[in-house]
């Protein structure tokens, strides 16, 4: 029997979220060691985002979350977040695969 617990288990107790057998979730080890789980649950507007670099606040995004306009032009920001270009691909991947769980999208 193998009692290996599943990934979603696992992703939960890294950043200390909920996670469920109805969530849609990504996990992603950028080069400097920093990781990042994404949550996607059906029904719900938006996803869960979480970050190691930001002490594992989850951060609610969506399909518009991810931002190049801010403050600080030309630097990649998800909410006060931010991100390097390879996370951004990232979680806009985890955003565009669980689209269909979302109200409204398709």
């Amino acid at each position: 029997m193998n009692d290996t617990p599943p990934i979603r288990e696992l992703l939960s107790r890294l950043c200390g979220g909920e996670i469920t057998a109805k969530d849609y979730v990504g996990y992603f080890l950028n080069e400097y060691g920093e990781e990042l789980v994404f949550a996607q649950r059906g029904g719900e507007k938006t996803a869960r985002l979480w970050h190691s670099d930001a002490g594992w606040q989850v951060i609610r995004v969506g399909d518009h979350s991810i931002r190049v306009d801010g403050p600080l032009e030309g630097v990649i920001t998800v909410e006060d977040l931010i991100i390097h270009r390879a996370e951004a691909t990232w979680l806009s991947s985890c955003l565009s695969a669980s689209r269909h769980l979302r109200p409204g999208q398709s």
